[in-house]
């Protein structure tokens, strides 16, 4: 549900493709031609996300500098 949330939020903010790929439980990772700009880390397992603000911006920052 958050990847679906997040990932609505950057196709509107940022005008950008966005492909959901359904991994292991607890893996939230969000990549950028192929690299990693932010993930949820261990404590993804448990619920806790990076916000939406905190992808957007990883993003932003990452395709600025592509």
């Amino acid at each position: 549900m958050h990847a679906a949330r997040v990932a609505a939020r950057l196709r509107s903010e940022l005008a950008t493709d966005v492909d959901l790929v359904r991994g292991p439980y607890g893996q939230f990772k969000v990549l950028v031609d192929g690299a990693t700009v932010i993930e949820g880390g261990k404590w993804a397992a448990l619920g806790v996300l990076p916000s939406g603000a905190k992808v957007v911006d990883a993003v932003r920052v990452r395709l600025r500098t592509t």
